[in-house]
């Protein structure tokens, strides 16, 4: 990607060796309850740690003082260019439609994190919290995303930011209200899920929308680099996470939509650079 020119934004927040050691493997989870938070919460939106059954403690936290990722941390660096992209689109988009976009935190951490929705683990992958608007993202899940997933390469990196960022989107426009809302009054499961799928499809489709706007301002994408996004989006879907993870598929329990879907959901959003084309909850067929 070609952001080398590129700002950085001033939204991160460096915590990494503050955290408590949970590390990926280690003795305080189980590898079958990795697997099992790995299909729950890559990319999650709404309370994610809620969904993992793992929350310990849903009140707002203090935390020691912000510090800004060392300005000779290439990794920091990309992801701090990257918030700054799609600060700048989702400006734009929210003033197009007469709105102000406020923008999010990114916070950069190691292990565990307190935040506002419950204790933050690097198991968990990215997720955003709605009740204090921040992205999480232990940087080791690049590592993660590489090599255990073949998804590699610097906009594969750049989806998974701007899929937290979506569900940031979400959140100021109420929707991830209106699930949650909803959510809690469906009468199955299985209807709670499927609410869950359309919220992260509709974030896949942001993301696209993000990708092919900051390439049409900036021209940020070499010829190829959209495909490590599409890559990225179809290793992670729940039907590829659970055949991986169980030898089977249960498509009743998908969170967060299989890997047609995914990859669907996100080449609307990067074909059109419209987000009005996400609307995954008006759509019959997701």
């Amino acid at each position: 990607m070609r952001l080398d020119d590129e700002r950085d934004s001033d939204n991160v927040e460096d915590r990494r060796g503050e955290g408590g050691g949970f590390s990926i493997g280690g003795g305080h989870i189980g590898i079958g309850g990795i697997l099992i938070a790995l299909v729950a919460s890559y990319f999650t939106g709404v309370n994610p740690m809620t969904l993992l059954g793992l929350v310990e403690n849903t009140r707002p936290v203090a935390t020691a003082p912000a510090h800004r990722p060392p300005a000779d941390d290439p990794a920091a660096r990309f992801v701090a260019k990257v918030l700054a992209s799609t600060e700048d689109t989702w400006t734009q988009v929210f003033q197009e439609n007469g709105k102000t976009y406020q923008d999010p935190k990114l916070v950069l951490f190691s292990g565990s994190t307190p935040t506002a929705c419950g204790a933050g683990k690097s198991a968990m992958g990215p997720f955003y919290c709605p009740m204090d608007r921040k992205v999480y993202i232990d940087l080791d899940f690049y590592r993660e995303l590489r090599d255990r997933f073949h998804a590699p390469g610097e906009f594969a990196e750049a989806y998974v930011v701007a899929h937290e960022v979506g569900h940031h989107v979400q959140n100021l426009l109420g929707t991830s209200h209106r699930i949650e809302v909803a959510q809690q009054q469906a009468t199955s499961k299985g209807i709670a899920n499927g609410l869950s799928v359309r919220l992260e499809l509709q974030a896949d489709c942001y993301a696209g929308v993000w990708g092919k706007r900051a390439d049409s301002m900036k021209h940020i994408l070499d010829p190829g680099e959209a495909e490590e996004a599409i890559t990225a989006a179809s290793a992670i879907g729940d039907d590829r996470l659970q055949e991986q993870a169980r030898g089977y598929v249960v498509p009743d329990s998908f969170t967060h939509g299989s890997s047609e879907q995914r990859v669907r959901w996100f080449k609307r959003g990067f074909e059109s650079g419209d987000p009005k084309q996400c609307n995954t909850f008006k759509a019959d067929n997701v």
